[in-house]
């Protein structure tokens, strides 16, 4: 995306920015760039927007910590709207809630994505206090282990017991895999865009 393409004139400067959480897809909040505010945003890799009351910038988050940690900025097909990717550090809303269009769910397997994060925070845990912690202290040989253990248990639920037992060693597989990945420094995310790329090559 180059600045120079943007429709800076259509609102005397400002372009809309949706702020959409990178891992969940799930829309956070609504602010207002300037040519200063997206580039102090790209500089500093915090969301930065301009503040239309306060007639000046203001990074998302300079109060109250809960800062945007930008991912990505795509503008829309008539240059005029920009789409803001970003990870949030806290509640997004000044009311407390993580987006400022209250506390609605994203799409269900959105929750993969906060889910990711979890793991991720529980790495730096203390193995006494956390199963993820303890599970990726002991390495990716014993978080495998535990995938082999769990498919093998999806696999007997999905053959011979009802829904729910397949839809809870379901879920216990899944977590486990992302454990596995998250201990080999891999992501469900690269494993999604391998599912992609297959799709487009066949």
């Amino acid at each position: 995306m180059t600045d120079e393409t943007l429709d800076w004139d259509k609102a005397g400067g400002l372009l809309p920015a949706i702020v959409q959480d990178a891992d969940t897809g799930e829309v956070l909040m609504l602010g207002y760039m300037n040519a200063e505010a997206l580039a102090e945003t790209r500089e500093s890799g915090l969301v930065t927007f301009f503040s239309r009351s306060k007639q000046r910038l203001w990074r998302k988050g300079e109060t109250s910590g809960n800062t945007l940690a930008l991912v990505s900025i795509e503008a829309d097909c008539d240059r005029d709207a920009l789409l803001v990717r970003a990870r949030p550090a806290g509640p997004v809303c000044h009311l407390g809630t993580r987006s400022c269009f209250g506390e609605t769910q994203g799409p269900t397997l959105a929750f993969l994505g906060e889910l990711a994060r979890i793991v991720e925070a529980r790495a730096g845990a203390d193995p006494d206090d956390s199963y993820t912690a303890r599970l990726l202290e002991r390495g990716a040989l014993k978080a495998a282990q535990k995938v082999g253990e769990e498919g093998v248990e999806t696999a007997l639920a999905g053959a011979a017991e009802d829904d729910d037992a397949l839809i809870d060693e379901s879920a216990d597989l899944v977590f486990h895999l992302m454990v596995l990945l998250k201990a080999r420094g891999l992501s469900l995310d690269v494993v999604a865009e391998r599912l992609r790329a297959r799709h487009r090559d066949s």
